[in-house]
């Protein structure tokens, strides 16, 4: 039997020592490499910065290879002057064409320059929301790491309190064995040890829970083999006013419905300038043959340059330019107002989170004296009951 038991503490010793330890750090590297909500973030980003070029906007021009041909049969029937008729089943006529095509959009009242600079704005505002995507899964993962530690240090404070009951057992097992305590002391120890085993099993599921949860963060299943920090360390916090100096030029919020703001200033630029008149032009050259199998004319050849000129000044709509007008309007109005949301909303959160973190550090304090006075109570108590000067009650108290 002591050998079994020597057994079952080596083997958790060696498993302890196997497992792993994931540090902060490496779990906010490993995040940033695989974090799936990160990676499509990315890719927006990268099709924002895609979208940003000069021919999407419609400064360059079109080149294009034009070829067509067409065969068609026909019959036909003919009467002449002189009355003679003419039937003919087998008519076919050929028809082919090709060459080289460009447009060019000259002239449009500056709209192509105002797109250009909207679909720049566009690409900034991607990055922004990468960057809002990184800060966010630092949090998350901040958050999730940090939630495994401290259910750790409770499920350490657990099993020093087993340790406690199991001392606790054994001491009123005696006592009642040898006649100087009831058994009711020995009952009461041996049920307060079973109600912490339970909880420390429950702290245990909740443990497995929360690591399963930051291996979604990270984007990696690599199980629930791994030890964590055994700490939480508090940051040197600044002065709150340095705290709202910061949060107009370092949050992503606030600087991503800004961004909406002069996207939506552009986009009205934009449609108004569809009011104005546009230029384009185009040149090529062209290639034609037309055969017939019969007739006065068997073929026609065609070959040549070609230039043309296009010139658009919008009259009238039907208001569908005045509608657009008013839809980015209001689409501005409404960026604005989401901003000025967004400001307030975030200088709440922040009061409220500096509030919260003062509060917790009070608490933390609180928390970690009094679980030193309950830890030497304990001890006291054990040593008092071993001494047969306190009840089993008194200890379970």
């Amino acid at each position: 039997m002591k050998n079994l038991v020597l057994l079952l503490v080596l083997i958790t010793a060696l498993n302890s020592v196997a497992q792993k330890v994931l540090t902060f750090e490496e779990a906010v590297e490993w995040a940033m490499k695989n974090n799936f909500n990160l990676k499509v973030a990315q890719n927006e980003a990268l099709m924002a910065k895609t979208n940003n070029t000069w021919g999407n906007a419609g400064m360059l021009p079109n080149f294009s290879l034009n070829g067509s041909g067409n065969l068609s049969w026909n019959s036909t029937h003919q009467t002449y002057s002189d009355g003679t008729e003419l039937d003919n089943n087998s008519l076919h006529t050929q028809t082919l064409s090709a060459g080289p095509e460009l447009n060019w959009t000259l002239f449009e009242s500056g709209r192509i320059r105002i797109t250009k600079s909207k679909l720049a704005e566009l690409e900034a505002l991607g990055g922004i929301q990468l960057k809002d995507q990184v800060m966010q899964t630092l949090y998350d993962v901040t958050e999730a790491y940090y939630l495994v530690v401290k259910q750790n240090q409770q499920l350490r404070s657990l099993q020093e309190t087993i340790n406690y009951n199991k001392e606790r057992v054994k001491i009123t097992e005696t006592a009642y064995q040898t006649g100087l305590k009831p058994k009711t002391d020995w009952l009461q120890a041996k049920i307060d040890l079973n109600v912490n085993i339970e909880n420390s099993i429950t702290q245990q599921t909740a443990i497995d829970a929360s690591k399963r949860e930051l291996n979604l963060l990270l984007g990696t299943d690599q199980g629930l083999d791994y030890q964590v920090a055994d700490s939480i360390p508090l940051a040197n916090s600044l002065e709150e006013k340095q705290w709202f100096q910061l949060v107009d030029s370092v949050n992503t919020t606030i600087q991503y419905y800004q961004k909406q703001v002069q996207v939506a200033q552009l986009a009205l630029k934009e449609t108004n300038r569809s009011r104005l008149p546009s230029f384009s032009m185009s040149a090529g050259y062209g290639f034609s043959l037309t055969g017939n199998s019969s007739g006065s004319l068997l073929t026609n050849q065609n070959r040549g340059p070609k230039v043309g000129a296009f010139l658009s000044v919008p009259i009238y709509q039907a208001g569908d330019n005045q509608r657009k007008i008013q839809l980015a309007k209001i689409g501005l109005q409404t960026a604005t107002d989401q901003l000025s949301f967004a400001k307030l909303s975030v200088q709440t959160a922040l009061q409220q989170t500096l509030s919260q973190y003062i509060q917790q550090k009070q608490l933390w304090g609180i928390e970690k004296e009094n679980h030193l006075l309950a830890k030497e109570n304990l001890e006291i108590c054990l040593q008092r009951l071993k001494l047969g000067q306190s009840t089993s009650l008194e200890v379970h108290q």
